[in-house]
């Protein structure tokens, strides 16, 4: 019996080789100061109380970097994700910008600061899709935090080649829209 294939599998798969090799492109550096820009604005003018960041992996932006270097950032407190294997579930940690970071259960860089819901949070984007819906790696754990915490104003970062059709991506019924999703090109709306 063969199995049969998964689509969003192959569609995170072929959108990561995409970003791996933009990653690498001349046209790299001018995308990534874009989208830095277009990110500092948009918190700003969000004012959060605290600042849910990720650390980025697999040529992912890296919005640590990006913030950290422009002063408007500064003051904001910062709080980094950790995940849990079992059950599977994330939360958030403070992180003070001058604490090593520490891996969570899945390897990926975290704080070991006190637990917080930080207000605004950053989501990486795999893909995303009309409606502000995101494509993640598949693993949930950013859909079932923003169940449990639907008040959050979620920002999801991504480069704008990652935007999907309508036939490569329907939502299902677990994923949840972002509030907004910023590329190099500006807020998507």
């Amino acid at each position: 019996m063969t199995a049969t294939p998964n689509p969003r599998a192959e569609l995170r798969k072929t959108l990561r080789g995409k970003r791996e090799q933009f990653a690498l492109s001349a046209g790299y550096g001018a995308a990534e100061a874009a989208l830095a820009g277009h990110l500092t604005q948009v918190i700003t003018q969000l004012e959060p109380e605290t600042l849910g960041l990720y650390a980025s992996i697999r040529s992912e932006f890296n919005a640590v970097v990006a913030l950290g270097a422009d002063p408007a950032c500064d003051p904001l407190p910062w709080a980094l994700p950790f995940c849990r294997r079992e059950p599977r579930e994330m939360d958030y940690r403070l992180w003070d910008r001058s604490a090593k970071m520490v891996p969570d259960e899945c390897g990926i860089a975290s704080a070991a600061g006190a637990v917080v819901v930080p207000d605004v949070v950053l989501v990486p984007c795999v893909g995303f899709a009309a409606g502000n819906y995101r494509l993640g790696y598949g693993g949930g754990y950013f859909d079932r935090y923003l169940a449990r915490h639907p008040h959050v104003t979620t920002v999801g970062v991504a480069w704008g080649f990652m935007r999907l059709t309508e036939a490569e991506y329907t939502p299902q019924a677990h994923d949840i829209p972002l509030t907004l999703i910023v590329t190099e090109q500006g807020v998507v709306a």
